[in-house]
């Protein structure tokens, strides 16, 4: 029986491919868990309008993933830190103390996705990636100043 996957099946195949399996394993198995559809017209309608959906709703989340770095990309944060000799910062400035400044402007970024190589030990002005999504990052000024 040929069925088209709906679902990735490591061992038949990616979504979307048309495999020969028995039929007892499509219809037992299969079918009512949802990895596959029976190949025939309306199997092949079912598929085209699930993937049509998916491509919408990501679609929908890159282009929300996109007006949030837009407004990301025009804002600042401020930092104050104590410092001492020489202004020598004590301490560091960390992914979560910018997560925390973001989070009191509004934004919910978890800590995981503002990408510091290292803690910040200077005074100054930083540019910091945040990555929203696999392909989309947006860029925050962050100034570190003297408490």
């Amino acid at each position: 029986m040929r069925v088209i996957l709906i679902k990735d099946h490591e061992k038949l195949g990616k979504t979307g491919d048309t495999v020969e399996v028995k039929s007892g394993y499509a219809r037992n198995y299969l079918v009512p868990q949802g990895i596959a559809l029976i190949a025939n017209s309306a199997g092949l309608k079912k598929l085209q309008e699930q993937l049509r959906l998916k491509e919408l709703r990501q679609n929908k989340t890159l282009q929300k993933a996109r007006e949030m770095a837009d407004k990301l990309n025009s804002l600042s944060l401020t930092i104050p830190v104590q410092v001492g000799e020489e202004d020598r910062v004590f301490g560091a400035v960390t992914s979560q103390m910018i997560a925390d400044q973001l989070q009191e402007k509004g934004y919910e970024i978890d800590k995981k996705h503002i990408q510091l190589d290292e803690p910040i030990k200077a005074l100054g002005i930083f540019e910091i990636p945040i990555k929203i999504l696999q392909d989309v990052t947006a860029t925050v000024k962050l100034w570190v100043i003297k408490a």
